[in-house]
């Protein structure tokens, strides 16, 4: 099966070679025909995909991962686009159960400790939800660009996720931040304004800070830990393609 799923992605990525943003996103729209999925934090990134999903009235479902500690600036920009492009954006939190029982073994501020108390406190926020927003999915959109970190410098405009079973597509891979920005400022997005004052990569409030000029676009996140392939567990570098038939046919 491994292969079949192999051939299916390298069919995609030769379909989409070449092509920019928006065209990649068509291609995804048409290739998954309503199980196509966009995950957004309201990045910088994440707002060029927004824009692009919305602007043309792409079939791509738009969600966003609410875990009950982002910064107001987030809920912000999010209020903004909203109302910029009349469009839903879907939010899924965390299950509450799993939140209460997450603060009472470590606190409210348990994730600085260690990197598993702060990897347990992503699962509950991010990772579980995030699961199911995937669920019956067959493609996975995201605003990753290679440039945020050595760990995405490998990936591929499409890949196969092996830990959702889905195809993620990755359209601003090879996007620098100066043209996200220049894009942005093209078609007025609404932008989150913590980008203006040093934040590049935006997560919870608690585990984000601006970066210093010269730092690693992630060196912002959970800075107090180790600066190697620091990731909260939503994305992993592509595995071997191990999925059933049942998972490529299902779009």
């Amino acid at each position: 099966m491994s292969t079949l799923i192999d051939a299916q992605v390298a069919q995609l990525r030769q379909q989409i070679a070449g092509a920019d943003a928006l065209d990649i996103l068509r291609a995804v729209a048409a290739e998954f025909g309503g199980k196509a999925t966009f995950s957004t934090s309201f990045g910088l990134e994440d707002q060029v995909i927004t824009h692009l999903i919305f602007a043309h009235d792409l079939p791509i479902e738009v969600f966003t991962l609410d875990t009950g500690r982002n910064f107001q600036e987030t809920y912000s920009t999010w209020s903004k686009t909203v109302l910029k492009y009349g469009k839903t954006i879907r939010a899924y939190y965390p299950n509450q159960d799993e939140v209460a029982a997450l603060v009472e073994r470590q606190g409210p501020n348990g994730f600085y400790e260690s990197v598993d108390a702060r990897k347990a406190c992503c699962h509950v926020r991010k990772v579980e939800p995030l699961s199911r927003a995937l669920t019956g999915k067959a493609a996975w959109v995201t605003g990753i660009r290679s440039e945020q970190s050595a760990n995405r410098t490998g990936m591929h405009a499409v890949e196969w996720d092996a830990n959702y079973q889905l195809f993620k597509v990755n359209p601003l891979l090879d996007w620098t931040w100066e043209q996200t920005w220049a894009f942005v400022r093209e078609y007025s997005i609404p932008h989150n304004p913590l980008h203006l004052q040093g934040f590049v990569s935006i997560g919870c409030a608690p585990c984000t800070r601006a970066i210093k000029p010269g730092e690693d676009f992630r060196a912002g996140r959970w800075w107090w830990e180790d600066q190697s392939a620091k990731e909260c567990g939503l994305h992993h570098t592509a595995a071997p393609a191990e999925a059933s038939a049942a998972v490529i046919t299902a779009h």
